[in-house]
């Protein structure tokens, strides 16, 4: 394809991208690496002994951790998807992503951490469900609509992650290929396009915004319903149980909606890109190593769980 012109200003195709990561000298680099490191082993560690815990243990074969299931698998993937490519790009003399490989990446970001803000809703309606109608809660949740309930997830989030794929990597980009960022991301790219962007923003805020906004209010009325209900129980053992099941979900909905809404949900967003590796870090590192400890430190049951194995193990 031979390069043309848009207005005064050479439009190129570009071949590859240079992610340019974070400023600093080499001790700077080093220092970023072994945090990065640190958060990536712990969002590993963490989660694959989640999924592994939940599914070894028939006693965790529910629908609350069916999706709890689900949610550490989505933080696993999600953060394979960032965190290989910036710690081989920390001592990279080139730093350099093919176009290919840059769309790729945000494909897979952008439908993983969809996925995730619906699959949060999703969490919070089982708890509704299961605290506000108990007697029909089996039939509900059975595993078909469990599984439904899911597979709806990843839809909606690959619906998503299409179109602001195909939105943003169709711009014609300049001759400069600088991405001032540790992965390829919405924001960040559509500075170095050669074309009115107004529309882009207009979808990337549209829909990141409906997304929100829409699984923020099912949160909300969920949980108004769980605290009403919880209010009208006799027992103070069973009120300490639900709170802090329930305590552990809204804490992780608010790192999770709060740090999205910071980077992709507000106008301001697309401009203050160092505002925006610090944030971007946030959610791609350091929510998915926290929600384990935060659903297992909270969570009786998944400390019996894993006592229980540990047995297992030791003896074999």
């Amino acid at each position: 394809m031979p390069p043309h012109r848009d207005g005064n200003v050479s439009v190129v195709p570009l071949q590859e991208f240079v992610l340019e990561g974070f400023e600093g000298g080499l001790e700077t680099q080093a220092l970023l690496f072994a945090v990065f490191l640190a958060l990536y082993l712990g969002t590993v560690l963490g989660n694959l002994t989640m999924v592994v815990v939940i599914t070894l243990d028939a006693r965790l074969h529910s629908p609350m951790y069916f999706f709890l299931k689900n949610l550490s698998f989505l933080d696993l993937c999600y953060s394979s998807v960032i965190a290989p490519s910036a710690l081989a790009n920390f001592f990279s003399s080139s730093k350099v992503i093919n176009f290919e490989g840059c769309a790729t990446q945000f494909f897979f970001f952008s439908l993983l951490v969809t996925t995730e803000a619906f699959l949060l809703a999703v969490m919070a309606y089982d708890r509704f469900m299961a605290i506000c109608s108990p007697l029909r809660y089996p039939i509900t949740m059975c595993p078909s609509a469990c599984f439904r309930l899911v597979l709806g997830t990843y839809c909606a989030g690959c619906l998503n992650s299409i179109v602001q794929t195909g939105f943003t990597f169709s711009l014609p980009f300049c001759s400069s290929k600088h991405i001032d960022h540790f992965f390829c991301d919405v924001p960040p790219l559509l500075r170095l396009a050669c074309t009115n962007t107004a529309l882009n923003k207009l979808v990337m805020f549209g829909i990141c915004g409906l997304i929100i906004v829409g699984t923020t209010l099912v949160v909300l009325v969920s949980y108004s319903y769980i605290t009403v209900t919880i209010m009208r129980m006799q027992s103070g053992a069973g009120r300490h149980k639900v709170f802090s099941t329930c305590g552990s979900h809204m804490m992780a909905v608010s790192l999770f909606y709060g740090t999205v809404f910071v980077m992709y949900a507000q106008p301001g967003a697309v401009e203050s890109m160092k505002q925006g590796k610090v944030v971007s870090v946030f959610y791609t590192l350091v929510i998915p190593m926290l929600n384990p400890l935060i659903y297992s430190l909270r969570n009786k049951d998944v400390k019996e769980a894993l006592g229980r194995l540990r047995p297992k193990h030791t003896a074999t």
